[in-house]
């Protein structure tokens, strides 16, 4: 039931966000921004102390820009405009991360991953029993079976939120639950790399071309580069992650806008000290593991089928929490009647 309640919460995670505090993510339009260099100074300039390390910056001219680094109090959002800081952000101190940690882990480490994953494991295993048991032996069960009798009283009403809204809903939460089981034990994705006949090794990222005394470029350059390099591609954003060695590539990010399902990000690798393209991947140059793999957190979200699915998956996770309920009223209430049974 938790974890249900709270996957439905994760499937809109971003946009309750954004609701709950539109001042950290939008800005009025005023024209040409500054220089990200010139913003990175500014930001700098208030923590002497701080490195930083990447950048997201958004082609809606109302979205503010993320910078994220060393030294700073979290992820700093930036008027692109007037160079103020409109907040520091850190994911983890957010009744977000909560809802987050209560799903994967239920806030307890380790073992609390554990616990969610058996419980996974077993509600799988109700669910196919589930069906078994409500599969009809006739056409007129079948359409009883099929909806629900308001006019029943509330022991019958119980017994088809249980029944009929369970069958309606038990293919869709077989599928959430499986593909979770990917987040909870690591024998479910060597499992996917072993029925693909692939391998879990990655190919190497591309280097920059490092000699001595070289400089390395600002983020300007590298969104000037970057840009270019997708002058045919239209895209919400550009996220820019610099190298963390001095012969490390930069590498930037970005989904297109005809994007097959969010994980299909496209990424862009430039040489850190003259901005020039030393390398492109995408998802359609992943191995067939690697591609199971990458859908299964759009299929386990439902926005594999865009917006309409999110909001059945929404829709199918609140309706999962219903059922440990209806389904222990209908235990309670078969315990009665044995009771009954026995005294007479």
């Amino acid at each position: 039931m938790i974890t249900c309640f709270t996957g439905a919460v994760l499937v809109f995670e971003d946009e309750l966000e954004m609701w709950t505090n539109p001042s950290q993510y939008w800005v009025e339009n005023q024209g040409q921004p500054l220089p990200i260099d010139t913003l990175v100074s500014s930001l700098q300039s208030e923590y002497p102390k701080a490195s930083i390390t990447s950048l997201k910056a958004y082609t809606d001219p109302e979205r503010s820009v993320e910078l994220s680094g060393k030294g700073l109090p979290g992820k700093a959002y930036i008027n692109p405009y007037t160079g103020k800081i409109l907040s520091f952000y850190n994911y983890r101190d957010t009744i977000f991360y909560t809802n987050f940690a209560l799903h994967r882990w239920m806030l307890g480490g380790d073992t609390g991953k554990l616990i969610v994953g058996i419980a996974t494991v077993i509600f799988l295993f109700i669910l196919i029993t589930g069906i078994v048991l409500w599969w009809p032996r006739n056409k007129q069960i079948l359409k009883n079976r099929l909806k629900i009798k308001t006019d029943g009283n509330w022991k019958r009403l119980n017994h088809d939120l249980h029944i009929v809204v369970g069958f309606y809903t038990a293919i869709l939460l077989f599928i959430f639950a499986f593909t979770g089981l990917a987040w909870s034990f690591s024998w479910v994705n060597d499992g996917i790399y072993w029925v693909t006949n692939t391998t879990q090794e990655r190919t190497k990222a591309p280097e920059s071309n490092y000699y001595e005394l070289a400089e390395t470029i600002g983020f300007d350059a590298t969104l000037v580069s970057a840009k270019n390099e997708l002058k045919d591609i239209t895209y919400p954003f550009l996220s820019i992650s610099m190298p963390s060695d001095s012969v490390g590539a930069i590498r930037a990010q970005y989904l297109p806008d005809d994007a097959a399902h969010v994980r299909d990000y496209g990424y862009i690798y430039l040489d850190q000290y003259t901005a020039e393209p030393v390398g492109k991947t995408s998802f359609s140059d992943y191995n067939l593991g690697r591609k199971v793999r990458t859908l299964f957190y759009p299929v386990h979200v439902g926005s594999i089928f865009g917006l309409p699915g999110r909001v059945i998956a929404f829709i199918v996770c609140l309706l999962g929490t219903t059922f440990p309920i209806t389904g222990t009223i209908m235990w309670i209430n078969r315990l009665r009647k044995k009771k009954k049974s026995k005294l007479v």
